[in-house]
């Protein structure tokens, strides 16, 4: 009898020991704490290129379900329309979150705007070559009735860009590790196009504008470290 009432006593202490080792690891630093203070309405020029805003066209706005959680998720979301010259237009969108978790993913398209009704399909991870080095990102095609909607996006967990859940995860446990809460973005770039092919091309042409528009501290906060 006294045998089991050791192991009991011995099996309990671990579990504590456990628990304290995880409180003990569990992440309290908020990188976004230690960065200076953005304002994504100024830190994204509203003249790219030849590409100005038009105010005439937002981005589809969330329902208000959506809104409330993303409001609740995010401390800033910007939704721009831009044009250029030969009038095609791009959809921009950036989300950023002081605490990147599992819980942000709710803005990931694939989440978002099939919570809006659309058929969401060809979910593909790939890269995309700038001037600064290799992006990934990841593109895809939202349906509502006769609006067809390429999309291409990337997520930065902390300071590395990431487009699968598992990567994000990995970046999300690196962090942990060290004891330290990422902040992060989301940055979507659509356009209504029935051609996906020549979609992805301006998207492509409009994303190396930006990311040369932006200062250099700018351009690795959102973007997050390239691949050579």
């Amino acid at each position: 009898m006294k045998s089991i009432h050791r192991r009991m006593l011995f099996a309990a202490l671990l579990m504590f020991a456990g628990a304290g080792l995880a409180l003990a690891m569990k992440p309290t630093q908020k990188i976004a704490d230690t960065r200076e203070k953005l304002v994504l309405d100024t830190m994204i020029p509203r003249q790219i290129g030849e590409w100005k805003v038009d105010p005439t066209i937002v981005p589809i706005a969330p329902t208000p379900d959506v809104q409330a959680l993303l409001d609740k998720l995010y401390n800033q979301v910007l939704g721009r329309t831009y044009v250029n010259p030969a009038g095609r237009r791009i959809m921009l969108s950036i989300a950023y979150g002081g605490e990147q978790s599992d819980s942000l993913r709710v803005h990931e398209p694939e989440v978002c705007y099939a919570a809006q009704g659309f058929d969401v399909s060809d979910s593909v991870a790939g890269t995309l070559p700038t001037p600064y080095g290799v992006l990934p990102v990841k593109r895809l095609i939202a349906v509502q009735g006769n609006r067809n909607e390429p999309i291409t996006y990337w997520v930065v967990v902390g300071d590395k860009a990431t487009v699968t859940g598992l990567q994000q995860k990995f970046a999300q446990l690196s962090y942990g590790l060290t004891g330290k809460v990422p902040d992060g973005f989301l940055v979507r770039i659509s356009s209504i196009d029935p051609d996906r092919q020549a979609a992805y091309q301006l998207q492509e042409s409009f994303i190396k504008s930006m990311l040369g528009a932006l200062s250099e501290k700018d351009r690795a906060r959102i973007s997050g470290r390239f691949h050579a």
